[in-house]
């Protein structure tokens, strides 16, 4: 049976986009085999697999590969029933998770990259564009938390909670490392609410990389970035 076939994941220990499916499958409860990628020296598995796009992650279910990171989450969600329905039956719901899950993907996720790879007067512009996109993703969230009060347990996560969690789990790390509050309760009240109850849960607070490692690396590509536009 597909249920019951080989599982395994190529994942990068910092990426984002690797953990969110470490997470899917784990709220699934699907055992799986997991191979991590150094992506300076990528492996020939790995450029075999995903010969397109040549990154992480790739889940190769029964011998068949599936590669990006949302499109990973949604095949899990077909193939395994069991555990929490990341997307929900309504198609309007279904396309505003999409909508927002994409938005934190790209978007989101632009922002502090461009954000770690400056400094000075031009850090604190993006910051700003950062914060204004924060802020039209906290607004968005009202329709999914129309008092106002996130509840949620492992049992109701869904595909946004994963993406968002993922990519922001950590925000201290940039917090600390770019001196900016980065999920801040005054500007995006609802944000900071909804990934506090996120970060309670003890699977989510677990399978998220250590504080001090990821530190570190985010002082490491910080550092690498400025010196190559002052160079």
């Amino acid at each position: 049976m597909a249920e019951e076939s080989k599982v395994t994941l190529y994942g990068y220990w910092p990426s984002p986009f690797a953990k969110m499916v470490e997470i899917a499958l784990k709220l699934k409860g699907v055992p799986y085999e997991y191979v991590e990628e150094d992506l300076t020296n990528k492996s020939q598995m790995l450029l075999s697999l995903n010969p397109v796009h040549k990154k992480v992650p790739v889940l190769v279910h029964n011998g068949k590969p599936i590669a990006e990171s949302l499109v990973i989450l949604e095949y899990i969600d077909e193939t395994w029933k069991n555990g929490p329905q990341l997307l929900p039956m309504d198609p309007y719901k279904r396309a505003q998770v999409r909508f927002w899950a994409s938005f934190v993907q790209q978007q989101l996720q632009d922002s502090m990259i461009k954000v770690a790879m400056t400094e000075g007067e031009a850090r604190e512009k993006l910051v700003e564009e950062a914060y204004e996109k924060m802020r039209l993703l906290d607004e968005g969230l009202k329709s999914f938390f129309p008092d106002g009060n996130p509840s949620i347990d492992t049992e109701h996560l869904g595909l946004l909670d994963v993406v968002f969690v993922s990519f922001f789990g950590n925000h201290k790390v940039h917090e600390e490392v770019l001196g900016f509050k980065v999920i801040d309760p005054e500007k995006t009240p609802l944000i900071h609410c909804w990934l506090k109850a996120l970060l309670d849960l003890p699977l989510l607070k677990e399978t998220l990389p250590p504080h001090d490692k990821m530190v570190a690396f985010i002082k490491f590509i910080n550092e690498s970035a400025l010196k190559s536009s002052t160079a």
